[in-house]
């Protein structure tokens, strides 16, 4: 979009990934005035997918997207340093900063938060609870499904409670390796659990069902999976006016406390600045807190912007199963391992979600029989037989936030446009790494139970680009920075919709819950203007 063309708007968002464009798309679908200011470009879905075909990183999800020089992101195919390393621990984020956000590269796992998830501090006396409880958001995580076009089996208990029925069935999406451990473990006693999944099993909201294609992150190439590229042209259709590339670096409030106007950066760096009656900022939890903390103060009272920062920190294990398995037909991600989600234990030990990768092992297989010395007629052998074996499981752990785990704007460190780098702190606490033990052995067991040789654990902890907590939500304004409808505690025009205000992490992706909370701020704002 031209720049300057418009310098106001009643609702102005920052951002357009899920959070963004479900605001907008509620607003504009009731008459008001909505922009929003995305940092990056918009991409077209046929130029990832002849990227990610020709790029030599295939386990790179963010290869597929190289960041603009205006508005950068982590690149690590060759890696290009964006988020400043100062912990105890390396946090590898990776995000999209385009339209769409990084659903552009998601696996589309869609499952609500348990219960306890929202009152962790009451339950096991950890952490922090949330203001409101699961009851209060289980109508909007259903209005969410519908947006985002869910898919889950009624017939499997996720330890959430429904009042209505998945917009889809999941079962179509269940592959060979998915229902043969399903098979085994369950003979062992462990239950199996299909993930809800926000990819179509029949075509559903103009996209077409799954093809399994088998690269879900980083691109759905005939797009069965949602992404929020798809609400922001809903959002534009509505009447909501979206500007491209387009870098806030400043939130500028007015005398009387209250946000005036945002500025932002074009990719000359031309400043142009945005006034509005509302302002929602809405990118993620990375480039949120660094945005306040460069608008010196800016919803900070509590000194709480950037810090409590979580993930789920990773783990992992390989092994060769005793009988073709043949990861990577259909989806990369279809169901996980229950039993250490919830529980008592969670007062001592992190919960995790146990999960069964479907992911393509052929490249893995192949550079390890290279490095054993394989070659000609003999590896191509090898490969069908060892692709077909190769196993993978992982999972996903339960981070507490704490406020030494933080993410700041570095004062060395700018890019193109002169605007600091994020610098991030980060530390693993003994809470996981507990729980990594556990699941360790279980991850043993289990592929014991598959006849399973050669297992190998990842090294160290990996980060699942799910980035949380660093503007937390709280009753308190003196340790939260918004409050139950993520609004800011210092200034009531001022919304923040991203998964920086989760008070916990629970184990399982943010994006439906992020979504969910969009609603609430929606309807909030739609409230306000009437």
């Amino acid at each position: 979009m031209v720049h300057d063309s418009k310098s106001s708007a009643d609702v102005v968002i920052v951002g357009s990934g899920v959070a963004g464009a479900i605001v907008a798309l509620e607003l504009a679908k009731a008459g008001i005035d909505t922009m929003m200011l995305e940092a990056g470009p918009r991409l077209q879905r046929w130029q990832i997918v002849e990227r990610f075909r020709s790029s030599p990183a295939k386990g790179d999800f963010q290869a597929p997207y190289p960041p603009s020089v205006h508005a950068p992101h982590p690149q690590y195919s060759p890696p290009n340093d964006y988020v400043i390393q100062k912990g105890q621990d390396p946090y590898i984020a990776g995000y999209i900063r385009a339209v769409g956000g990084t659903t552009l590269h998601w696996n589309a796992i869609a499952p609500r938060f348990l219960p306890s998830d929202f009152r962790v501090r009451s339950e096991f006396g950890v952490g922090r609870d949330w203001p409101f409880g699961y009851d209060d958001i289980e109508a909007d995580y259903y209005r969410a499904e519908l947006e985002l076009g869910v898919a889950g089996n009624l017939d499997d208990d996720h330890g959430s409670p429904r009042t209505q029925p998945f917009p889809m069935d999941g079962k179509p999406l269940l592959s060979y390796l998915d229902l043969r451990v399903q098979q085994v473990l369950g003979e062992k006693g462990w239950k199996v659990v299909p993930d809800i999944v926000a990819r179509n099993s029949r075509p559903y909201d103009g996209r077409p069902a799954c093809e399994g294609n088998n690269t879900c992150a980083p691109i759905c190439p005939i797009a069965a999976q949602y992404s929020a590229g798809d609400t922001v042209r809903k959002a534009e259709d509505a009447g909501a006016t979206l500007v491209t590339d387009a870098v806030v670096h400043r939130v500028e409030l007015g005398p009387d406390g209250r946000v005036a106007a945002v500025s932002y950066l074009d990719p000359q760096g031309t400043e142009h600045r945005i006034t509005g009656r509302y302002f929602v900022l809405a990118a993620n939890a990375i480039e949120i807190p660094k945005l306040l903390l460069m608008s010196e103060g800016v919803a900070n009272s509590s000194d709480q912007v950037g810090r409590n920062l979580m993930d789920h920190p990773g783990s992992s294990i390989t092994f060769y199963s005793s009988e073709p398995l043949w990861s990577g037909r259909g989806p990369q991600r279809n169901s996980y391992i229950e039993g250490m989600r919830d529980g008592p234990f969670r007062s001592d030990y992190a919960a995790a979600k146990m999960n069964v990768g479907n992911y393509n092992r052929i490249r893995q297989v192949t550079e390890e029989l290279v490095k054993r010395g394989v070659y000609g007629a003999e590896l191509d052998g090898m490969i069908a037989d060892f692709a077909s074996r190769q196993i993978l499981f992982t999972g996903l752990y339960e981070q507490l936030p704490d406020p030494e785990n933080r993410i700041v704007p570095s004062a060395e460190h700018k890019d193109a446009l002169g605007l600091p780098r994020p610098e991030i702190t980060w530390r693993i606490e003994d809470y996981v790494r507990t729980s990594d033990a556990k699941v360790k052995e279980h991850f043993t067991a289990f592929a014991e139970m598959l006849g399973g040789t050669e297992a190998v654990f990842g090294d160290g902890f990996s980060s699942n680009n799910h980035i949380m907590g660093t503007t937390i939500m709280g009753d308190d304004p003196a340790d939260s920075v918004v409050d139950r409808d993520c609004r800011t505690h210092d200034h009531d025009n001022l919304f923040v919709a991203s998964s920086s205000v989760f008070p916990s992490g629970s184990t399982v992706n943010p994006t439906l819950t992020i979504a969910a909370l969009s609603y609430r701020i929606a309807d909030t704002l739609r409230e306000a203007m009437q």
